[in-house]
């Protein structure tokens, strides 16, 4: 059985797709997946076991141009036998509309009647979690999902590991806390600057070594809380923001003995990898898409006016994350990682 998933087109979802594909090969043990989707995913896609092959998607996102579709369609033609789609937009259902495969499922979302002939009606009640929606995608309409639900994991290769650590003069003599303080999301998601240099600075003086992931656009956010630190501490940081590619980033963020973050989705990335992970909430709640491992501490303040999911706070103070202290991060520090992690 072959079977083309057309994957999200965001970070946290994709790695979280990875349960569909789970659920897939539980129960069709010899199918073949194929993931169409951006090239950036191809990283995540690769470190995926279940995955035959990542198939990139050359248009961006919310690009109609149903020319391309057209072309990229015909190019699959007769190559699947299912089409799994995990966006709800009619764009996402006209590649394998015009490549013909004979069953192509997804929920109704947008005006889809037609590009889709196993079409499903979400139940969000009884479905309230993004795995849920996209592991049921894997089964007949109204089974019921196996328990317990599958994890994200994502495969490292030691060999492309260590080569990130050679490129980036990373050692291993101490352990590493991960801090992941960015959010494309927005600022409505990102626990302030100054907080997360607390925390730096505790683990620093606790033996630590600190490394800084994130985007491009996160860079200088990572370089106000190195700024923040004392000449002594700050030599400990490393600002990987906007350096790494995000093969690197996930190769490196696997060295991690610990991970503080902001819901987003290199959160969900630490989370694949199973790394001890304190994950702070602000705007957004985790009862959609909690992080899914096994050791995980989720610090929020719970307002009143939160969960907003709101990108800019519609009060402008940002009190769900500027009156959330460092020490309840650190608490949950020191309840995951008593001892640090051995990542070999």
């Amino acid at each position: 059985m072959r079977i083309l998933i057309v994957g999200p087109s965001w970070v946290g979802d994709m790695v979280m797709a990875q349960t569909l594909f789970h659920c897939l090969k539980q129960q069709h043990p010899e199918c073949q997946i194929d993931v169409l989707a951006p090239e950036w995913s191809r990283p995540i896609l690769e470190r995926m076991p279940e995955v035959r092959q990542a198939l990139s998607f050359p248009l961006g996102h919310g690009v109609l141009d149903i020319a391309a579709r057209r072309r990229i369609g015909k190019s699959l033609a007769g190559q699947y036998d299912q089409a799994i789609l995990l966006p709800n937009s009619l764009k996402s259902a006209l590649v394998p509309f015009f490549a013909g495969i004979a069953k192509r499922t997804g929920w109704k979302g947008e005006m889809r009647f037609g590009l889709l002939n196993d079409i499903r009606t979400l139940d969000k009640e009884r479905y309230p979690l993004m795995i849920e929606r996209f592991m049921a995608l894997a089964y007949e309409p109204g089974a019921e999902l196996a328990k317990p639900y599958p994890q994200p994991r994502l495969s490292i290769d030691p060999t492309t590991r260590d080569a990130a650590l050679a490129k980036f003069g990373l050692s291993l003599d101490r352990p590493v806390l991960a801090l992941c303080p960015g959010a494309e999301f927005g600022e409505a998601k990102r626990w302030p600057a100054e907080y997360y240099a607390k925390v730096a600075e505790a683990k620093i003086r606790a033996g630590w070594q600190v490394w800084i992931f994130g985007s491009k656009n996160d860079h200088p956010g990572g370089e106000d809380i190195r700024s923040r630190l004392i000449p002594g501490l700050r030599e400990e940081s490393v600002n990987l923001a906007g350096e790494t590619a995000l093969a690197e980033a996930i190769d490196l963020m696997s060295c991690a003995s610990a991970v503080v973050t902001n819901d987003s989705g290199l959160m969900h990335v630490a989370a694949a990898l199973n790394r001890p992970l304190v994950a702070v909430y602000g705007s957004t709640s985790p009862q959609f898409t909690p992080p899914l491992a096994e050791a995980v501490e989720i610090v929020r303040l719970g307002l009143d006016c939160s969960p907003c999911f709101d990108r800019v706070c519609r009060f402008g103070h940002y009190n769900c994350l500027r009156e959330l202290q460092p020490q309840p991060v650190l608490a949950a520090l020191d309840r995951l990682v008593a001892d640090p992690v051995d990542v070999e």
